[in-house]
């Protein structure tokens, strides 16, 4: 019988939760959405499309950045909800603020800068 294929995430983790959601492909190995919602719920939020769509561009954010840098981050993230109100938006959507507390829903580690208090984040 074949043994299953494992990814280099699995291999490099065999403990973790390794569950691949379509929707989110550049997700943190040990993340789900249930983990997303129980972060919110905790926090008084409910999660609606424009958060999961938030989260999903965090992930997808840094992915391709090694080392994300705050402002420019910003800057994508305002241009992408830009029809919606850009940060102004977000900061609704995320009142810990967009980075700090979307990266905490998405499983990521916010970047430096993040937590400041002129960033808007009350963490």
């Amino acid at each position: 019988m074949p043994t299953k294929t494992q990814t280099m995430a699995e291999i490099l983790n065999p403990g973790a939760i390794s569950v691949f959601d379509p929707d989110f492909p550049q997700a943190p190995v040990n993340w789900n959405r249930s983990i997303a919602e129980e972060a919110a719920r905790r926090d008084g939020i409910e999660l609606t499309a424009d958060h999961w769509r938030m989260l999903k561009a965090l992930q997808n954010y840094f992915a391709r950045h090694e080392h994300p840098n705050i402002r420019e981050l910003h800057d994508a993230l305002d241009e992408s909800f830009h029809s919606q109100g850009g940060l102004k938006y977000l900061y609704r959507l995320f009142p810990g603020g967009p980075v700090a507390q979307g990266c905490r829903f998405a499983g990521l580690k916010a970047p430096s800068g993040a937590v400041d208090k002129s960033f808007g984040s009350v963490q």
